[in-house]
């Protein structure tokens, strides 16, 4: 019996188990995991990004024509799947200079599917163009673009102002589409070109699919037809029923993955290795002969193993073996765990919307009495994002910020404030600068790069890397609580925000909801109320009550 399979663009960047079960005909009866509401949230936000650039672009070359010729074909998303390969098919076979929503012929041979946002027809062919609802450039040089409306390659040069941000999914997606363009004998020859539109939507940046820009000098066009191969063996080993090519694994995209019940259910039944120790690092131990978390944890760490660690190391290993075993969240790694302390302090929340800007900085003041009220503070936009809004709010945050940092240095008192993953503040601290430079009461770049550089700014899930072995992870909703911090909304969490964000700025049409503002305001306050109740954990003598790596 022989068995088709198609796959999609998604499949070279998808987890091989995931593959493997979105082809096994013993795997169509099983029950996945619920829909995330953040993810089909960010489908729709996407669906509404393209049609207002199809619209713009439309728009921009009626303005130019100045005949009645065609140049445009639109292939609508909702016909069945058959009609739009069909009117692609039309499209392409009349030269059509830009065809919207092309779904492409498949390419059985080799077992590919797919389609493009838009294909743009040059003298030698067509190439694809995606329309992504992400942030495609950074500050910087060298970026090969056209502005928005030019869709001529020719035109493309080096930006001054921006440079390539590494988003391999989109080059992968364009090589996919390039293949699937050659099969249909419509590709542009001799070179492998694509554009991308991104969340900005003022440029078409410009990838070179056959340049050495990947590691070890590979092309995207090398990359993709490795990883395809592979994901199509993989693909075809499931659907024929042979011995599987992909087993479970526990790695970072299982926590959104739709079959991760059932890889849970698999791996804990086995007590795979991954369960505490992730990526390579479990692809290692499996090599010899350690698949197990109780394998694992019944080893020395003086009996080193012949392991590249890529993650962690032997010893932290074997602890967070023996904690997930004992079922402890946190262990110390240290005798005695310390956190910087000061006479005033501020723990600092920043709440965003995807790639749209930073809406609310929350921050609760505590400490010593400087003559400003302390408690909880928020500074928020409640315009929708992106908002020159954005400027005020953030402005004001910074003021208040160092009002505090002033008035506690005339007194001859220390100063530290706190987040939980710099990373995420610091992003819009330096993003909201470069924005908005210039406007009243933003900062100059280098006052904030002071800041974040000094010993004042504090990253608390450093100190709890450092410090701790976290069996269960180390984000602040699972560490928080065994310093015995409680959120007072049962759905506290980051996507949760995102559909509260929505509804409270009106974003799909409605009125604005004050509730769903009170209900971020909470929801932010309780996060640096959150960090505050583990730094006083931290610094205590409860600390005492978690147990020691080196005891266990």
């Amino acid at each position: 019996m022989s068995f088709e399979v198609l796959l999609d663009a998604g499949a070279v960047t998808r987890c091989r188990r995931r593959v493997h079960l979105e082809h096994d005909p013993a795997m169509r009866a099983v029950e996945l995991g619920p829909p995330d509401p953040s993810i089909e949230q960010r489908i729709a936000d996407a669906a509404t990004h393209r049609a207002d650039i199809a619209r713009r672009l439309i728009a921009a070359s009626a303005r130019d024509q100045s005949d009645n010729a065609r140049i445009w074909a639109t292939v609508p998303r909702d016909l069945p799947a058959g009609e739009r390969v069909q009117l692609t098919r039309t499209a392409l076979a009349d030269g059509v200079p830009y065809i919207w929503g092309a779904l492409l012929p498949a390419d059985r041979a080799a077992g590919r599917r797919g389609g493009s946002e838009l294909l743009v027809r040059t003298e030698q062919g067509y190439l694809p163009v995606l329309v992504v609802r992400h942030r495609i450039t950074d500050r910087g040089s060298g970026a090969r673009t056209t502005p928005m409306t030019d869709l001529d390659p020719e035109h493309a040069s080096a930006d001054p102002e921006r440079k390539v941000r590494s988003q391999p999914r989109d080059q992968l997606r364009l090589a996919h589409l390039r293949r699937l363009l050659q099969a249909a004998g419509h590709a542009e020859g001799g070179r492998a070109l694509g554009g991308v539109i991104g969340l900005d939507a003022d440029v078409v940046l410009w990838h070179d699919l056959d340049a050495a820009t990947w590691p070890g000098g590979r092309t995207a066009m090398s990359e993709y037809d490795a990883r395809f191969a592979d994901r199509h063996a993989v693909a075809m080993a499931a659907a024929e029923q042979r011995e599987a090519l992909a087993e479970p694994s526990r790695i970072v995209e299982c926590r959104s993955c739709p079959w991760w019940p059932t890889c849970n259910a698999d791996l804990t039944r086995t007590r795979d290795v991954s369960l505490v120790v992730r990526g390579e690092d479990a692809v290692e131990l499996r090599r010899v002969g350690v698949s197990t978390v109780d394998k694992l944890a019944a080893l020395e760490p003086s009996d080193e193993l012949p392991v590249q660690w890529t993650g962690t190391t032997f010893t932290d290993a074997v602890a967070l073996a023996r904690a997930w075993l004992a079922d402890l969240t946190v262990v110390r790694r240290v005798d005695e765990v310390a956190v910087p302390r000061a006479d005033v302090e501020v723990d600092i929340d920043m709440e965003s919307f995807g790639d749209s800007g930073a809406y609310l900085w929350g921050c609760l003041l505590t400490g010593a009495d400087i003559g400003i009220e302390q408690g909880y503070r928020a500074f928020a936009t409640w315009e929708p994002l992106p908002t020159v809004d954005e400027a005020r709010s953030f402005a004001e945050f910074w003021a208040w910020l160092r009002e505090v940092r002033r008035r506690t240095a005339a007194a001859g008192l220390t100063f530290h404030a706190y987040c939980y993953n710099a990373m995420a503040e610091n992003r819009w601290l330096f993003g909201s600068v470069q924005r908005f430079a210039g406007m009243d009461g933003v900062p100059a770049p280098g006052e904030v790069r002071e800041f974040v550089d000094s010993d004042e700014w504090v990253d608390l899930f450093r100190s709890v890397s450092d410090q701790f072995l976290c069996s269960h992870g180390k984000g602040l909703k699972v560490v928080a609580p065994v310093a015995g911090f409680r959120w007072r909304d049962p759905e506290a969490g980051g996507e949760a925000s995102m559909r509260w964000y929505r509804d409270a700025v009106g974003m799909d049409g409605a009125a604005p909801d004050a509730v769903q503002r009170e209900r971020l305001l909470r929801y932010n306050e309780d996060d640096v109320r959150a960090t505050y109740a583990l730094r006083v954990w931290m610094s205590g003598p409860a600390i005492t009550e978690a147990p020691y790596m080196g005891d266990l």
